[in-house]
C-alpha cells in the first residue's frame, strides 16, 4: 500500500459556489449575552485575566496566550458572569466565557499602544483569537520547523460556503495592510494568494503573489493546493506546515490589516449561512453571538429533528444546540430539515467501488472502512492510507450503502491521536 498522498482528478462535477450571487453581508445586533471558547479544561488556564463578576472592556484580554492556547479577547464590552467546562467533539476539553455584553462599554487601549510596532509577539498576544483563526503558533518555534511560504486562502475549502471568497473581493485594503504586517512580524517572503481559476482578475494590488485552482471540490483543500499549486506532497500522517507552509483565511489576513488600523482586535465574524431550502446569504455577526439570534433575525424555525451543521455539506460537523455561539473559524452555518436529512446505515460495504474511483489519493476506502467499521484503527493506519485521508467528503457523498466513511475517518484518526498521548503519557 502507498503511504504518500497521490492526488489524481476525481469523476464528479461538484463545483465551489461563487459570491457574485451573493448579496451583503446581513448584520446581526449584538444580543445580550457572548459565549467565548478557549480549547483548554480551566483547570490548566494559567494566566486567567479575568474572573466571574469582572467588569470588561471590548478588547480585553480574557486569557492570555500560551503554547497550548490562542489569545481571548473580549469582543465587547460588559461584564463576566460564568467560566466553566464545556465538553466539545471527539472530547475536546474547554472552557466556556459566558458574558453579558454592553454596546455603549469602554474599549480597552492596549492593544492599540502596542500595535503602533508590528511584530509576531504582539500578533500572538492579541489577534491570535480573531475571526478566521490565524495559525500564528506556527511562527517563532524551531521545533516546528522552518515556514517559507504563506498561502493567503481567498477561496473557501467546502461547497456553498463563499466567506473567504467574499472577503477576498471586497475588502482589499484590509488584506493588503495585513500582508505587510505579515510580512513584516513572520519574516516570510513569500506570500501567495489562492483564488478560483475564474475569480483571479482583479487581484493584482493586493501586494501578494497570486495562483489559481480550479472551482471543483476538493480543489481548494490545503493538501490539495500544496500539491496542484505548489508542487509539494504532503505526506501521509503530515500536515502542510510540515512541508513549509502556513495557510491563513483571507478574513484572518483581513482582520490583521483592520486591527492594526483601527487599534482595535476585530470582534465580528463574517459567515456564510445555508437554510432549509440550500439558499445561501453572508452574515456577520459580533464572536460569541448564540446561533439561535442569528436564526430569529432571518427568520429560520428550527424544529426537532432539524440539523445544525457548522461548516458545509461536505465536512461541516453537527452541534446539538441553538444556544452553540459563532467561533473564530465558524466560517459557515448549514440547516437542515429533519424531512431532508440523509439516512446512514449499518450495512456492510457492498463493494460498488464507488468511493475508490472518486477518491482523490487512491485511497482503498472499500478496504479502509471495514477495519475502521471494526474499530481496527492500528491496522488501518499502517496498511489502508488512513493518514492519507484529507477529509474532503467525497467518499461519503457517493456511498451506495450510505456507511457514514467520513466520520469513520475522523474517529479513528482521532482514537489514534488519543492513544498516543496515552502511551506518551505513560512512557
Amino acid at each position: 500500500m502507498t503511504k504518500r498522498s497521490i492526488f489524481h482528478p476525481a469523476g464528479h462535477r461538484l463545483v465551489y459556489a461563487s459570491a457574485n450571487r451573493y448579496g451583503d453581508p446581513v448584520k446581526i445586533p449584538l444580543p445580550a449575552t457572548l459565549t467565548l471558547y478557549a480549547e483548554c479544561a480551566s483547570g490548566d488556564i494559567r494566566a486567567l485575566a479575568a474572573k466571574p463578576g469582572d467588569a470588561l472592556t471590548a478588547g480585553q484580554l480574557l486569557l492570555a496566550p500560551d503554547e497550548n492556547v490562542p489569545a481571548l479577547v473580549a469582543p465587547a464590552a460588559g461584564k463576566l458572569l460564568a467560566v466553566e467546562d464545556f465538553a466539545g467533539d471527539f472530547g475536546r476539553s474547554c472552557t466556556a466565557f459566558r458574558m453579558a455584553a454592553d454596546a455603549e462599554g469602554p474599549q480597552d487601549d492596549t492593544f492599540a499602544r502596542r500595535a503602533e510596532k508590528p511584530s509576531l509577539e504582539v500578533l500572538k498576544r492579541f489577534l491570535s483569537g480573531i475571526p478566521g483563526a490565524p495559525p500564528l503558533d506556527l511562527f517563532g518555534d524551531a521545533a516546528r520547523g522552518r515556514i517559507d511560504t504563506l498561502v493567503v486562502c481567498g477561496v473557501d475549502s467546502d461547497l456553498l460556503v463563499v466567506t473567504n471568497q467574499y472577503v477576498m473581493a471586497n475588502r482589499a485594503a484590509d488584506i493588503k495592510r495585513g500582508v505587510e504586517i505579515l510580512r513584516q512580524a513572520t519574516g516570510v517572503d513569500q506570500i501567495v494568494g489562492v483564488v478560483l481559476r475564474d475569480r483571479i482578475q482583479g487581484f493584482g494590488h493586493l501586494g501578494m503573489e497570486l495562483r489559481a485552482v480550479e472551482p471543483r471540490h476538493p480543489a481548494a483543500m490545503p493538501a490539495k493546493i500544496m500539491h496542484d499549486v505548489f508542487g509539494r506532497t504532503v505526506p501521509a500522517g503530515s500536515e502542510c506546515r510540515d512541508v513549509g507552509a502556513a495557510f491563513f483565511k483571507a478574513e484572518a489576513v483581513a482582520a490583521i490589516g483592520r486591527a492594526f488600523d483601527s487599534g482595535r482586535p476585530p470582534a465580528s465574524k463574517l459567515m456564510t449561512l445555508i437554510d432549509k431550502r440550500g439558499r445561501g446569504c453572508l452574515v456577520e455577526a459580533v464572536l460569541g453571538t448564540p446561533l439561535k439570534v442569528i436564526f430569529e433575525a432571518l427568520d429560520i424555525e428550527i424544529h426537532d429533528r432539524d440539523r445544525i451543521i457548522i461548516g458545509g455539506p461536505m465536512t461541516g460537523s453537527a452541534v446539538y444546540s441553538e444556544d452553540f455561539p459563532v467561533q473564530t473559524d465558524t466560517d459557515a452555518v448549514m440547516v437542515q430539515d429533519g424531512a431532508d436529512v440523509p439516512l446512514y446505515s449499518s450495512y456492510p460495504c457492498i463493494n460498488c467501488g464507488e468511493c475508490v474511483r472518486i477518491c482523490p489519493a487512491r485511497i482503498p476506502v472499500n478496504m479502509l472502512v471495514r477495519f475502521l467499521e471494526a474499530a481496527q484503527y492500528e491496522t488501518a493506519a499502517a496498511e489502508y492510507d488512513l493518514y492519507a485521508c484529507m477529509e474532503c467528503g467525497l467518499c461519503s457523498y457517493v456511498c451506495t450503502a450510505r456507511i457514514p466513511i467520513f466520520q469513520y475517518i475522523r474517529l479513528a484518526k482521532h482514537e489514534l491521536e488519543h492513544m498516543q498521548s496515552l502511551e506518551a503519557a505513560h512512557g
